[in-house]
């Protein structure tokens, strides 16, 4: 009797083991357990779940509520990365501070094309001589991520990408960007070139303060009119909906009122960021992720990312 016992003892301890050994597995699988953060609005309650089984693609992402600044969630917001082209918000919002006429024109100085070519990186489609004005060049900035209209603006605006990069980190240090350094305006890779969710979150709230700003982060196209090199124009479209486009042809994208715009990034060191802006219930958020696996030409987990938390947030 005594050894049935004891052998039925055995048998409950390996099944016990087995479900703990099965537990582990799991997270480790997942490499963090669920994590929640509560988020209360007017007559609404929700939880935001860091993502799919509580996981974003993302090492770094913050959640803001743009009227009281307070962070909604946070993974990783106060950690050191590298914001890729989330750094041409700065560009943008320093530039639309320091002019007067958007109409003024200007002529792409051939010698910033060079270097970006070699760097591969990513461009909006004016030509070397071509004549453009300033809002075109905003708009190039925001929505195709053209880097060659950040180094016309700030050229027209300082002289020199260097000196148009010291009023960049003024900005910063106004605004209390205490953890971000820049040292171009494109956001090409340099290990001096770094900020932290929080911090950009913290840039676009202020930024989206500016209605010319605002208007361009949240336009999906802008028209170019007719130029001496485009004498049919040229239409810029953002790279934010267009892979909220592709999201929703793979059948996971969202209601096309709730994000109003954002500014995508990536480069092999960032990995790819979004920095957006949503409206839910009739309360504003700022979202900021960045480090996702993947490239240009894979899914975009940034974009998934934020699907899911603003999605987390309506329901």
């Amino acid at each position: 009797m005594m050894q049935i016992k004891r052998k039925l003892f055995f048998v409950y301890i390996i099944v016990v083991m087995t479900g703990v050994i099965a537990i582990f597995s799991t997270y480790m699988a997942s490499k963090q357990w669920i994590r929640t953060v509560p988020v209360r609005m007017p007559d609404h309650s929700v939880q935001v779940v860091n993502g799919r089984s509580g996981q974003l693609y993302s090492t770094y992402a913050v959640l803001m509520d743009v009227d009281t600044g307070e962070m909604l969630m946070d993974t990783g917001g106060g950690e050191r990365m590298y914001p890729a082209s989330l750094t041409k918000i700065m560009t943008a919002i320093v530039a639309v501070e320091h002019t007067e006429d958007f109409a003024e024109q200007v002529v792409m100085d051939e010698n910033i094309f060079e270097d970006l070519y070699g760097e591969d990186a990513s461009m909006a489609g004016f030509q070397p001589g071509e004549k453009v004005t300033l809002k075109d060049l905003l708009y190039g900035i925001l929505l195709p991520s053209g880097a060659e209209c950040c180094l016309a603006y700030a050229g027209h605006i300082s002289g020199t990408e260097n000196d148009f990069v010291n009023l960049m980190n003024q900005k910063a240090k106004d605004l209390g960007m205490h953890h971000t350094h820049f040292s171009n305006t494109t956001g090409l890779h340099s290990e001096d070139h770094y900020t932290t969710a929080e911090d950009m979150a913290l840039l676009l709230q202020y930024s989206l303060s500016n209605e010319i700003f605002r208007e361009a982060f949240t336009s999906q196209t802008y028209d170019v009119r007719p130029t001496n090199i485009h004498p049919e124009g040229l239409t810029f479209r953002s790279t934010l909906f267009k892979g909220l486009e592709k999201v929703a042809l793979d059948g996971e994208g969202m209601d096309a009122d709730v994000i109003l715009g954002g500014k995508t990034g990536y480069t092999d060191e960032a990995g790819l960021c979004l920095a957006s802006l949503a409206s839910i219930h009739g309360k504003e958020y700022i979202l900021v992720t960045a480090g996702a696996d993947g490239s240009h030409q894979t899914d975009q987990y940034n974009i998934l990312d934020a699907v899911e938390v603003y999605q987390r947030l309506i329901f």
